[in-house]
């Protein structure tokens, strides 16, 4: 064996795993990982903080600070649906995302402090309203 071998040696191996590891990056995922949580932690930055579910979907919300970031999903994935999601700060306008989407309404994000906030969200006829909540 030469001098340079074994750094040779080690440095190919370096290189196959890195390859590796890049091709594991860039292959595609399968359906059942893109679950809303996933595709929610991407769009809403911060910590889940609540889950509103209702018939037809669900809002996710997220707190990141002082602000918070909501979604609505439709429960099944199938062509484009009305949907709608909305958070209102007390003492302040509602933040509203309406229209027909293939996979989300949202993400919208509002500065809410310390104050309550009200939390809605409807996929066709099923809708959630939260109340005044995360106070």
């Amino acid at each position: 064996m030469t001098r340079g071998a074994p750094h040779r040696t080690a440095a190919l191996t370096l290189a196959a795993l890195i390859t590796t590891g890049l091709l594991a990056l860039a292959a595609p995922t399968s359906a059942t990982a893109a679950t809303p949580t996933t595709n929610a932690t991407a769009l809403c930055p911060g910590h889940k903080v609540r889950t509103l579910s209702f018939s037809t979907g669900s809002v996710q919300v997220f707190r990141r600070g002082d602000y918070l970031c909501a979604l609505t999903y439709p429960k099944k994935k199938s062509g484009k649906k009305t949907m709608s999601v909305s958070v209102q700060a007390r003492g302040s306008r509602a933040v509203v995302d309406r229209g027909r989407f293939t996979h989300h309404a949202g993400p919208i994000s509002v500065h809410a402090g310390h104050r309550c906030v009200w939390i809605r969200g409807s996929v066709d006829s099923g809708s959630v309203s939260s109340g005044w909540i995360l106070c």
